[in-house]
């Protein structure tokens, strides 16, 4: 009892200290040796050298070429101006009619193509706050306007997003980008048919009222070296344009869109036909992690595709990237933060899965779940995330502490693995958009307000909404199973 008394009071420091801004890289260690102290006879400087830096470490070699390829990849479509050009070009064929449409399908399309939702936000809020100024829909819907398309439906339940959450379960499941890709299709229908239809009723609820855009100014909002290496990683000096001063000198749309299309089809090309027809049987010796061509597939699929995307980006906007080198350090040194974060909350949790009172935690997960690896896996990966504030954070530590425990349950009762990957990856949005998360209180600085003016209508489009999908998922894949 003792030492669940002290997994709680460490959960809960970690929530309450990340809530005020404090560092998970502190965090994670410090909470996982409170955790520690509560259980007898558990070793300290062990559990941090051997459990916390082991795990930590072991995610950081599996997944560190992702977030390097793809922080290079958005700070390249970002450089070169053609998230810009995408996200006008949409904008531009549907018009202010369509504003809030408009800017979630130019969300949508550039994170589906691999490019980092803080870019995106960036990117679009210019031309989202000048479109729906024009449509006189008010600005407190930009936020959830943003969010639907960049935290929701892309990241988590489209099959083939390059997407860290989408790449995270493939070791432990043996899968790939596309795991039960016609689920993932109908649960990010539902998700982006939901949030649209709200976004759309309020804007139509407001509009009766007479509200429109309100009194903004819609300046710029500065943020320092500091406010802009949190939100996007070292390196990323990210500036936002005046609405009036967007440029209409823009590389084309096909250009510009060219690389996105190339990630997803390559990704599917790569993990579907060409990796497994290649003859990996070295891959059982010792030399390479004595594993299999499943447990990599879906890794190699996104790394060469990232890297061929990146190539063509860089051939065809050669002479808009003047500052190619800068560019490149300043991508890579942005992919150092976001995956140390994250490594240290996978740390935290491999502490938390070695206590004794684990055990406990574990039992209480598969009671509610009554026996079905699906529901109780979408709870954990869900509370997880919303108590770490991180999509892939709260995913790393359920996945690192029950991953092979469901996989067994999941194989003892004939479900597949692809519909373990899909559950999982769906999962991790929902309860992590609360008002505590990073991406949230970044957007809401990029937009110029507050939670509440605008955070209503986040919860609905990137909390309920998301939960709701899961639900669908769920229900789907334990009559159905996977397809």
């Amino acid at each position: 009892m003792i030492g669940l008394l002290g997994v709680s009071l460490a959960l809960g420091l970690l929530i309450f200290f990340a809530y005020r801004g404090v560092s998970v890289l502190l965090l994670g260690p410090i909470m996982a040796l409170i955790a520690a102290l509560f259980a007898a006879g558990t070793p300290l400087l062990a559990s941090y050298t051997q459990v916390f830096m082991g795990s930590a470490g072991n995610f950081i070699t599996q997944f560190f070429p992702l977030f390097l390829l793809g922080a290079i990849f958005g700070k390249l479509m970002d450089d070169s101006r053609a998230a810009e050009s995408i996200s006008q070009t949409i904008v531009g064929k549907l018009g202010s009619e369509r504003a809030i449409l408009a800017v979630v399908l130019a969300c949508a399309v550039l994170t589906y193509g691999g490019v980092s939702l803080f870019v995106v936000a960036f990117a679009v809020y210019p031309i989202a706050a000048a479109l729906f100024r024009q449509a006189d829909i008010p600005k407190r819907l930009i936020p959830a306007t943003i969010a639907l398309g960049a935290f929701t439906f892309t990241m988590t339940a489209l099959p083939g997003t390059p997407a860290i959450q989408n790449a995270i379960p493939m070791p432990h499941f043996g899968t790939t980008p596309f795991a039960a890709p016609i689920l993932g299709i109908i649960t990010a229908a539902v998700m982006f048919a939901m949030g649209q239809w709200w976004l759309s009723r309020q804007a139509s609820l407001a509009k009766a009222g007479g509200e429109g855009y309100g009194n903004h100014q819609d300046q710029p909002v500065q943020f320092d070296k500091k406010q802009r290496e949190q939100a996007c990683g070292e390196g990323f000096d990210v500036t936002l344009i005046e609405p009036e001063k967007i440029s209409d000198q823009l590389p084309p749309f096909a250009l510009s869109i060219a690389p996105v299309v190339l990630v997803i089809v390559l990704n599917y090309v790569f993990s579907a036909h060409l990796f497994p027809r290649f003859d990996t049987e070295y891959l059982a010796s010792s030399l390479y992690g004595n594993t299999s061509i499943d447990s990599v597939v879906g890794v190699w699929s996104i790394i060469a595709s990232l890297t061929l995307a990146i190539l063509l980006l860089i051939a065809t906007n050669w002479q808009r990237l003047m500052t190619l080198r800068q560019s490149l350090d300043d991508g890579a040194n942005a992919s150092v933060l976001p995956i140390f974060n994250t490594a240290s909350l996978v740390g935290f949790g491999a502490v938390i899965a070695a206590l004794p009172a684990f055990d406990l935690i574990k039992s209480a997960v598969d009671s509610i779940g009554g026996g079905n690896p699906l529901v109780s896996l979408a709870l954990s990966v869900n509370v997880l995330a919303g108590v770490t504030g991180s999509a892939s954070g709260g995913m790393s530590i359920a996945l690192q502490t029950l991953g092979a425990d469901y996989l067994l349950l999941a194989n003892q009762l004939g479900i597949s693995p692809d519909l373990l990957h899909r559950v999982t990856t769906v999962a991790t949005g929902g309860l992590d958009s609360l008002p505590h998360n990073g991406a949230v209180v970044t957007l809401l600085a990029i937009c110029g307000l507050t939670h509440r003016e605008a955070y209503k209508d986040i919860f609905m489009v990137a909390v309920l909404f998301p939960i709701l999908s899961l639900v669908l998922l769920v229900t789907l894949g334990s009559l159905f199973g996977s397809f």
